[in-house]
């Protein structure tokens, strides 16, 4: 492990990580280590420095563990998807940096989760990407997989946004899961461009995402237009431009954590 590599891969998705680290200046961090002692001390540096910032292990309450072991478990499920996809012929050139990124990105994530939780981090599962057979051509038909990824980034955003309430005691922890949950909603929405669907979830069906309807689970309660107790197809029927579809599209719903496992469940071997 690099440490420093890993830091800045860190400050890619979480861009205070170093005002966090109020103690540690970039260069003071290194200033007394040879880069033989940074390879074998860095992931005790690296627990201890993230112990500071962000409250890691048992100063973490019991709600807080779970909910990051809950959000380390899709990332596992999304990097090993993507890491398995890497370099396989099958995804067009025109693709390959942009699945690359996003496999980059769901690695720090799940090295940065992973850090927090220190010792209580689950072990990656091993997984299904047939879905216990489902598809069968995940990683040898480019339009199956992405198909696949689009479902994986919008349960994800939907995923993390139900459980923000879960994280209030931990607003450290809280401010890294929302930055999480921006990048995701871009990977969304960079795969739903990639498969030629609009940039947001219109509805709640998968058929109107392009998708077949084994992943409606995926969209269940995106047809909802009812917003702080205003139903806003009701309150804007005056205007004939906002459609009941353009309301769906302009809120995201989340998801709770059942829904989110019985949905991916099937991906687990």
């Amino acid at each position: 492990m690099n440490l420093q590599n890993l830091l800045s891969d860190i400050e890619k998705v979480d861009g205070e990580i170093f005002d966090r680290l109020a103690h540690v200046s970039r260069r003071g961090l290194f200033s007394s280590l040879t880069k033989k002692t940074i390879a074998a001390a860095a992931p005790a540096i690296m627990a201890s420095a993230l112990t500071k910032a962000y409250g890691q292990s048992s100063s973490l309450p019991q709600n807080v563990k779970d909910v990051l072991n809950y959000a380390l478990t899709l990332e596992y499920l999304e990097y090993r998807f993507y890491d398995t996809a890497n370099n396989l012929s099958m995804i067009p050139n025109d693709y390959k940096m942009a699945f690359e990124v996003i496999r980059r990105h769901e690695q720090v994530h799940v090295r940065l989760l992973k850090n927090v939780l220190g010792a209580d981090a689950i072990p990656e599962p091993k997984f299904d990407f047939s879905a216990k057979g489902t598809f069968t051509d995940t990683f040898s038909n480019f339009q199956t997989f992405a198909a696949i990824a689009q479902t994986f980034e919008d349960t994800g955003v939907r995923a993390y946004k139900g459980q923000a309430a879960n994280l209030m005691n931990a607003p450290a922890i809280l401010q890294v899961a929302l930055q999480i949950h921006a990048t995701e909603a871009a990977h969304a929405a960079n795969v739903r461009y990639i498969r030629n669907q609009k940039g947001w979830i219109t509805g709640g069906t998968a058929a109107m995402q392009g998708l077949p309807s084994v992943v409606n689970g995926s969209y269940a309660g995106e047809d909802n237009v009812t917003q702080g107790g205003v139903n806003l197809v009701s309150a804007l029927a005056g205007d004939n431009r906002i459609t009941a579809d353009m309301i769906t599209q302009a809120f995201d719903e989340p998801l709770d954590k059942n829904t989110v496992v019985g949905i991916v469940t099937p991906f687990f071997a």
